[in-house]
């Protein structure tokens, strides 16, 4: 018959919301930047940005509403599950690379730490600490990692606590998959509720950590390192922490099966990348990162 699918591919029918979304996204953009110079570009700045943001999750919940009701449908055969991993394997990828960033500039501050890169902040008692150090210990006291002066945190205690909240939540959510695998559907659920307020309680104590961190952002390297490397982590567990909700709604409306579970797997897959990184972080950031520093 003329017009007839004779093969496992989909095809997708016309759709706004790339459109929608990248308009919107470019709405968002100029917001922020009308925000960060409202002298210069206006006082509304905010309103355009949360105008942009509101469009933006608007376009994520209408898109992948549509992928849900595809599949639902039966567009996705086992070809097209086959590519949506292979396309959440690059994304994660692409992550990976995000993070090698971050550890990049952690390794070139602490290995090869430069005098001048310690005076780059007035703010937040940037020139105190300086006099301090100078006064102390002199310019060879600038070169050391951490910097003279900088008091760092006891990796064996919050991070160790949150290094064993996320390896308990790695568990957790191996748990829910291999229920979903069996059929068991009251396991999957339990499963993603602990692993749900197990990244809940990650965020609490890394916010606490914060708050208690004896090191500010922008004095020294040590300090703007720390907290971009350790904060967008958290962010991402933010992330995945709103991906797994959205997987437990799901499976509370029955949408995953043992055969047909693509969503679920690749929050499970995008949790298990949060987790080896905090690993690396932890290694890295606190423990090595923090060596023969005092330790507040």
């Amino acid at each position: 018959m003329s017009g007839a699918k004779n093969h496992d591919y989909h095809i997708l029918p016309p759709s706004a919301w790339p459109l929608v979304g990248s308009l919107t996204a470019g709405l968002m953009a100029m917001g922020g930047i009308m925000w960060m110079n409202a002298p210069v570009l206006g006082e509304y700045g905010a309103w355009v940005f949360y105008a942009g943001l509101a469009g933006v999750l608007f376009t994520f919940y209408s898109w992948w509403s549509d992928v849900i009701r595809e599949a639902h449908s039966g567009d996705h055969t086992p070809v097209v599950q086959l590519h949506l991993r292979y396309g959440m394997i690059l994304f994660i990828a692409s992550e990976v690379m995000f993070f090698v960033g971050w550890f990049w500039a952690w390794f070139d501050y602490s290995l090869f730490p430069q005098p001048l890169e310690f005076l780059s902040a007035a703010e937040n008692g940037g020139e105190a600490l300086v006099e301090n150090l100078i006064g102390k210990e002199g310019a060879e006291a600038l070169v050391q990692w951490p910097p003279a002066g900088v008091e760092v945190l006891n990796a064996f205690e919050l991070p160790l606590l949150n290094t064993l909240i996320l390896l308990l939540s790695g568990t957790t959510v191996t748990w829910a998959h291999h229920s979903l695998l069996h059929g068991d559907r009251d396991g999957l659920i339990k499963g993603l509720w602990i692993t749900i307020l197990l990244g809940i309680l990650f965020s609490f104590v890394q916010a606490y950590e914060y708050s208690v961190a004896p090191f500010p952002f922008g004095v020294t390297n040590y300090g703007s390192a720390f907290y971009m490397a350790t904060g967008f982590h958290g962010f991402h567990v933010l992330i995945g922490t709103i991906f797994l909700m959205v997987c437990l709604g799901r499976a509370y409306a029955g949408h995953f099966t043992p055969k047909q579970h693509f969503g679920f797997e690749a929050a499970a897959w995008y949790w298990h990348f949060v987790d080896v990184v905090w690993l690396f972080l932890f290694a890295v950031v606190y423990v090595w990162g923090g060596w023969g520093a005092p330790v507040h």
